[in-house]
């Protein structure tokens, strides 16, 4: 079958890239981007780039942790053995002895120019899955050492393609991270500004940097990227858990995947030379015939969306003693920005649009314009007449877009929602075909022309996304499967009510590139690594690049809140127009306090010209 060299057997020396050679206690695999060499008797096999520099040893331990039982391997120990060696690939398998499951065992795939590790499960009934643990994971070995394995950091770095605060997107590699759909401003909690993002981490060679600095010296990467289809990845969130030395990646499934035989997603390692290099082969994995969809013209029109001057008013009105005198709310003193979404107001706003020469072609019209999230119907005393509201905006020749809150479950009868062990509703069910038949009915009220004749939606808390082991829901669905399955009912019956209709996410992952128009680049963050306040065109500049990697071709919205003040907000308003789509939120006040200026909205309606120009010198090419 192969030479005998010394001690060793070249197995396979491939023209397409792979030599396989084996050696008295493994193999060795020297691949197009990487060089393996697997351990027969060991549960590990050493990662190394072509140049033998060593990313990591992996651990080939694994956990499929279960309701019922922890998931820790045990004796008698198994050996890692060499299945198929071929052109296309060179496979092996480790069997173990699992305290959870009949049968175990890690799979490695070596191809040209990928590596995959899988984790494979199996009983004669079914098991709820909690946590997963992959390149790493509990055992007993015949030593007597037992508990926790991971896999070895040899590298210097970990980039994060999401935003999160402190913002630092390549961080050490002894700094955790998280990907995922759960999040908010919470500590610990603040990395779902894009949910999901791409599921890929990073590994590079350079020091870690402060803020959204990103690292341009052509230093190698590593990218780690969880792969499967979008309806086989139920698990909530991702983690980076680095201790000691070591690293494991922990899914959480949170007891919602029911399985007797069970294939976890492959942990895919690809070579990159620089940190963008990593999303570009996480798309490939994921959208290997990746062909953008065409853009309608009116989604590249400038945005004003009412948010940041809902909040400035806000601001505005809490410094003030009205105990009688806004009309607004009945004299309350601290009044919220929600409660601002109102008919009145956003004709104000619009007045002193127009009165500036600042003509948007969309407006986005905010939280709260409905009674309830759940129902979508409007509140009529902030919005008495919201469709004849509409249809003058329409007689103008620009578009609505109402703001959509996901998983909100206020107005929903608890039958369809996702609810706690004592039956309160906790968030919308897209597992349940009930509230999935509402939800298209509530869409098509909202946009077809004899409901209200919206024009799409901006889609936003979708990092509400259900999450806790003792929740229920009526179907299968959960995580970031869940979360498509929701988008792509909005999404589909947007388009049947009206073809044209925009849906802007921030859904910035490939496998979410059905179910949206637009990416929407999302709340501004506060402070760097270093504890200083992140640059706002740094964070928004790195998000972008994030985005156009990940989807290529698909429009931005560029956003604009929160603003830490004037000069910052005219800094970023000239960096929109080269960053994508333009979108003002705020008029009057930066946070009621740094006033806008004639000649601020002056010199934004000049670059709104200047950008338009450039959209119709595009269309002519």
């Amino acid at each position: 079958m192969g030479e005998q060299i010394g001690n060793e057997n070249r197995v396979m020396d491939d023209d397409m890239g792979i030599q396989l050679t084996e050696r008295p206690d493994g193999w060795l695999v020297l691949a197009a981007s990487y060089r393996l060499e697997v351990s027969r008797s060991r549960p590990e096999a050493r990662l190394a780039g072509i140049d033998g520099q060593a990313w990591t040893t992996l651990c080939l331990e694994t956990g499929v942790n279960t309701v019922a039982q922890a998931d820790e391997t045990i004796l008698p120990a198994g050996e890692t053995g060499l299945v198929s060696a071929d052109a296309e690939r060179v496979l092996f398998c480790r069997e173990r002895v699992s305290t959870a499951w009949d049968q175990a065992a890690v799979w490695l795939c070596c191809g040209p120019d990928q590596l995959s590790l899988q984790a494979e499960v199996s009983s004669d009934h079914p098991q709820r899955i909690t946590d997963v643990t992959l390149a790493g994971g509990r055992a007993v070995r015949a030593n007597g050492a037992g508990g926790e394995f991971r896999s070895r950091i040899d590298f210097s770095s970990l980039f994060l393609p999401v935003p999160t605060e402190p913002v630092q997107v390549v961080r050490p590699a002894s700094a955790a991270g998280r990907l995922g759909v759960v999040g908010d401003a919470e500590p610990g909690r603040l990395h779902g500004i894009f949910s999901p993002p791409p599921l890929v981490f990073g590994f590079g060679r350079v020091p870690a940097g402060i803020g959204a600095e990103v690292p341009a010296d052509g230093s190698p990467w590593l990218g780690a990227a969880l792969v499967a289809p979008v309806a086989e990845l139920s698990f909530t969130t991702a983690s980076y858990e680095p201790l000691d030395g070591g690293w494991w990646l922990r899914l959480c499934y949170e007891g919602h995947t029911s399985r007797t035989s069970w294939r976890s997603p492959a942990l895919v390692f690809t070579a990159a030379d620089d940190v963008w290099g990593v999303l570009d082969r996480y798309r490939e994995l994921t959208r290997p015939d990746w062909v953008a969809k065409p853009v309608e013209p009116w989604w590249l029109e400038p945005i004003f969306c009412g948010w940041g001057a809902q909040c400035a008013l806000a601001d505005t009105l809490e410094q003030q003693v009205t105990d009688a005198g806004t009309g607004l709310v009945g004299g309350s003193a601290v009044l919220k920005a929600a409660e601002l979404s109102r008919q009145e107001l956003y004709d104000r706003w619009l007045a002193k649009l127009e009165a500036n020469q600042l003509c948007p072609g969309t407006i986005v019209i905010d939280d709260k314009w409905q009674r309830s999230y759940g129902d979508a119907h409007p509140d009529q005393e902030k919005w008495p007449d919201l469709r004849g509201w509409i249809a003058a905006r329409h007689r103008q020749g620009q578009r609505v877009l109402l703001w959509f809150k996901a998983w909100d479950a206020e107005g929903l009868p608890a039958a369809e929602c996702v609810t706690d062990p004592a039956g309160h509703p906790v968030a919308a069910d897209p597992s349940n075909p009930g509230y999935l038949r509402r939800l298209e009915k509530a869409v098509e009220r909202m946009l077809s022309p004899g409901g209200l004749d919206a024009d799409g939606f901006k889609v936003d808390f979708t990092q509400r996304t259900p999450a806790g082991q003792a929740l229920r829901s009526a179907g299968t669905e959960w995580g970031i499967a869940a979360l498509h399955r929701l988008l792509e009912t909005v999404y589909q019956a947007a388009k049947a009510a009206k073809p044209d209709a925009l849906v802007i996410t921030h859904a910035v992952n490939p496998l979410f590139a059905d179910v949206c128009d637009m990416l929407r680049l999302n709340d501004v963050l506060e402070l760097d690594s270093a504890g200083q306040p992140a640059s706002v065109r740094g964070q928004l500049e790195f998000r972008a690049a994030v985005a156009r990697r990940s989807l290529p071709g698909i429009p931005l919205d560029t956003d604009q809140w929160p603003m830490p003040g004037r000069a910052e907000w005219l800094d970023y308003n000239r960096a929109q127009v080269s960053l994508g789509v333009p979108a003002l939120y705020y008029l009057d006040s930066i946070n009621g306090s740094a006033e806008i200026t004639t000649d601020d909205l002056a010199e934004i309606a000049q670059l709104w010209r200047e950008y338009r120009d450039g959209l119709t010198a595009l269309s002519k090419v």
